[in-house]
C-alpha cells in the first residue's frame, strides 16, 4: 500500500496497468477525472517505475500560480527582467531537469503560458522571462485536469494542439459513484483511520441498508469528500452502528442526486467574482458550516469529557486524499476549537453573499493555519481564486 490505493474496480486496475506500462517511456500522458479523485497517484507511479526515477519529481497546481508570475515560475527569468527580479531563476523546466514534471490542473494557465508550452513540448526549448537565448531541458510531462477539456477546447480557452501533444497517453480516473463495493472497503479502511487517530474505542460500522445507500449516494466531491463525511460521522455520531437514519442527518440519502463538484465545467472559470454558480456554491458552504458549528457547540455545552476532547481535535475538511504520496509533503492539521470558530446565527442572517463569502475565507484560512492551498481545497476553488479574493477582501493572514 506504498500509494495508498484502495479498492478492486476494474477500471482503477487500468490505470494502475497503464502507468506502469508507460512509466519506461517518455511519452507525455494526461489524466482527467473528477476533482477528488486521485490523480496525484498516477505521476508518482509513473515517475517511481521509469528510469528518470533518480531524478527530480516536481508536482505543480497551475490554478495556485497568479496568472502574472506563472511564466517566471514554470520558465524562469533573468535577472533585471522586472520588479524584484535580483538574480536569474531556472523555473521548475529548469530545476526538473532530466526528471518528471507533474502539472495539476493544466486547464488553468492562461492562454500566452500554453503557448509557451506547447514549444517545450516540441522542442525541448524554452525561453526564460525577459530573455533572449532559448534553454534546453530534458523533462518528462505528466498533466492532469477536472475540467471538460473538450467544451474548453471549442470555447478557445484551451489549445487543441497542445491537447493532442499532452494526450499522447490518455488516463480517465473513474469517480467513486462507479466503483461500486470499493465504497465499503474505503468506509472500513476511513472509520479505521479516524479511531486509531482519535483514540476512539469502537470504529465506526454500517448496517447492510447503509451500506447500499452509501453506494447509492452520487459523491459529487468522491474520495475527498468521502472522507470528510467519515471523519464527521466518526467525531460526531454518538452511535457506533450507522443506519440510513443517522446518515441522512449527514446529507446522505438515496435521492440526492447532486454533482455540483463533480467534472467542472471550464465555461465557469474560477477567476468569475460574481457568477450565479459561484453565489451558490459559498451559500452552500455555509449552510453547511453552520451546521457543523451548532454540532460543535452541543457537544461541548454537553460536557460530555470524551466529545470535548475529540471536539478539541476535529481535523478540517480538506486532508488527505484517498491516495497519500510521498511528494505531497502535507503534514495533518490539528484543528483546536476557539470561541471564534464558532458562528452567531442571529449575526449571519443579515449578511450579503460577499460577507458570507468573506467569513468562509477566514474560516478556511484560520482551520488551515493560513496554508492556501488547503483553503482553497476545502472552499472547493483554486488557489489562485482564493489568493485574488484575499487581495480584493483585504484579508489580513
Amino acid at each position: 500500500m506504498r500509494y495508498g490505493i484502495i479498492g478492486r474496480d476494474a477500471r482503477l486496475d487500468n490505470v494502475l496497468d497503464t502507468a506502469l506500462q508507460v512509466a519506461k517511456t517518455n511519452l507525455a500522458v494526461f489524466i482527467q477525472g473528477e476533482s477528488g479523485t486521485g490523480k496525484e497517484v498516477v505521476p508518482r507511479i509513473i515517475h517511481d517505475h521509469s528510469l528518470r526515477k533518480t531524478k527530480r519529481y516536481i508536482a505543480i497546481n497551475c490554478g495556485s500560480i497568479p496568472e502574472g508570475t506563472i511564466d517566471s515560475e514554470l520558465f524562469g527569468h533573468v535577472k533585471g527582467s522586472f520588479t524584484g527580479a535580483i538574480s536569474d531563476h531556472d523555473g521548475y523546466f529548469g530545476a526538473a531537469n532530466g526528471g518528471t514534471l507533474f502539472l495539476d490542473e493544466v486547464g488553468e494557465l492562461p492562454l500566452s503560458t500554453q503557448v509557451r508550452l506547447l514549444r517545450v513540448l516540441e522542442t525541448g526549448e524554452y525561453i526564460p522571462v525577459g530573455g533572449s537565448e532559448p534553454k534546453k531541458t530534458d523533462v518528462r510531462i505528466v498533466a492532469a485536469t477536472n475540467v471538460q477539456i473538450e467544451k474548453a477546447i471549442r470555447e478557445g480557452k484551451f489549445r487543441e494542439d497542445l491537447y493532442y501533444r499532452l494526450c499522447t497517453i490518455s488516463v480517465k480516473m473513474p469517480p467513486l459513484r462507479e466503483r461500486g463495493d470499493d465504497v465499503l472497503l474505503l468506509f472500513k479502511k476511513f472509520a479505521m483511520d479516524t479511531a486509531q487517530q482519535y483514540s476512539i474505542p469502537e470504529p465506526l460500522r454500517l448496517t447492510p441498508e447503509a451500506g447500499r445507500v452509501m453506494m447509492q449516494y452520487k459523491w459529487p466531491g468522491n474520495i475527498r469528500q468521502f472522507k470528510n463525511v467519515v471523519e464527521q460521522m466518526s467525531i460526531l455520531s454518538k452511535e457506533r452502528i450507522i443506519t440510513p437514519e443517522i446518515l441522512a442527518q449527514f446529507e446522505i440519502t438515496p435521492s440526492a442526486e447532486t454533482t455540483d463538484l463533480a467534472l467542472r465545467d471550464a465555461s465557469v472559470s474560477t477567476r468569475g467574482d460574481g457568477s450565479v454558480e459561484h453565489a451558490m456554491k459559498m451559500m452552500q458552504l455555509m449552510i453547511h458550516s453552520l451546521k457543523m458549528d451548532v454540532e460543535m457547540l452541543k457537544q461541548k455545552v454537553d460536557g460530555q469529557a470524551q466529545s470535548t476532547q475529540v471536539v478539541r481535535q476535529l481535523p478540517a475538511p480538506h486532508e488527505r486524499l484517498e491516495v497519500e504520496t510521498p511528494h505531497q509533503g502535507m503534514p495533518h492539521v490539528t484543528q483546536v476549537a476557539q470561541e471564534d470558530d464558532y458562528v452567531d446565527v442571529e449575526d449571519d442572517e443579515d449578511l450579503n453573499l460577499e460577507k458570507m463569502e468573506r467569513r468562509m475565507i477566514e474560516k478556511a484560512l484560520r482551520r488551515s493555519r493560513n496554508r492556501r492551498k488547503v483553503a482553497a481545497d476545502d472552499l472547493g476553488i483554486s488557489e489562485r481564486t482564493l489568493y485574488r479574493k484575499i487581495k480584493d477582501y483585504g484579508i489580513e493572514e
